[in-house]
């Protein structure tokens, strides 16, 4: 590829990630389709960045709920990774996940569990069951289970997660408190609430300390712990979270949302 197809290629992309960002999705789809033809022009159809260039349209479409457009550009993606990088590479993992996650936003489950465990397996053989990849690829499953009210089999990956976490990462990193609160969701629907309040606390402190008090993720670890008491009755615990949380919207500190 040519300098300039590199550098116009690379400008196209961030402006349309800024686009997609901000919501304007018709803005977005032009620069990513001038991309893609770029990409297919200066590389071939079936190089990696081909494939890149496809999944982030796709995105775009997922975002915009065009599920329709979005899926044949998935499956040509994974098609293309296969070709160029081998059945069994991390990023052909990764457009499983993709693809598995378009089929959950359409409760398409059986057909998203299929690819979930296929993008599963195929971290845990390529980098080893410890990788950060793996645990995210077991969150994924886990989601899935969740939503199809499937506690038992949830609750075994979110710890797997979570251990792979801890281990790989510290246990103060934000990936940590995640799936701490992924946890505590799981035990608050199953009404776990003794269980749930520990974890809540631990992603909230992690949160605070690597983000600052008044951090978007902080009021959402906030809520959650005031949600949780709420459930159990235990409103004089819950008000002072709901205040705080509200005091650290831009609109209660005096500016604007996005200021």
């Amino acid at each position: 590829m040519a300098l300039s197809d590199v550098i116009l290629a690379a400008t196209l992309n961030n402006q349309a990630e800024l686009y997609k960002e901000q919501g304007r999705y018709a803005d977005a789809e032009p620069l990513y389709k001038r991309l893609l033809a770029i990409n297919e022009k200066a590389l071939g159809p079936d190089h990696p960045s081909v494939a890149l260039a496809l999944n982030d349209l796709a995105e775009l479409y997922k975002e915009e709920g065009r599920y329709a457009d979005a899926e044949p550009l998935y499956k040509r993606a994974l098609a293309t990774w296969k070709k160029a990088l081998g059945p069994n590479h991390p990023d052909v993992a990764q457009s499983l996940n993709n693809l598995a996650g378009l089929y959950l936003a359409q409760g398409r489950y059986a057909d998203a569990e299929a690819l979930y465990k296929r993008g599963l397996a195929i971290f845990e053989k390529a980098l080893g069951p410890d990788y950060p990849s793996v645990a995210s690829a077991l969150n994924n499953l886990a989601s899935l289970y969740k939503q199809e009210a499937r506690y038992a089999d949830t609750e075994p990956l979110y710890k797997r997660a979570l251990a792979i976490r801890e281990n790989a990462l510290g246990p103060d990193h934000l990936d940590v408190a995640q799936s701490l609160n992924n946890l505590a969701d799981l035990y608050s629907a199953q009404g776990r609430h003794a269980d749930a309040e520990p974890l809540c606390k631990r992603a909230l402190a992690i949160r605070e300390k690597a983000l600052g008090r008044d951090h978007p993720d902080v009021m959402q670890s906030l809520n959650n712990l005031a949600d949780l008491y709420s459930a159990q009755g235990r409103h004089a615990d819950a008000e002072p979270l709901y205040k705080r949380a509200l005091a650290s919207t831009p609109e209660q500190k005096g500016g604007t949302p996005g200021s």
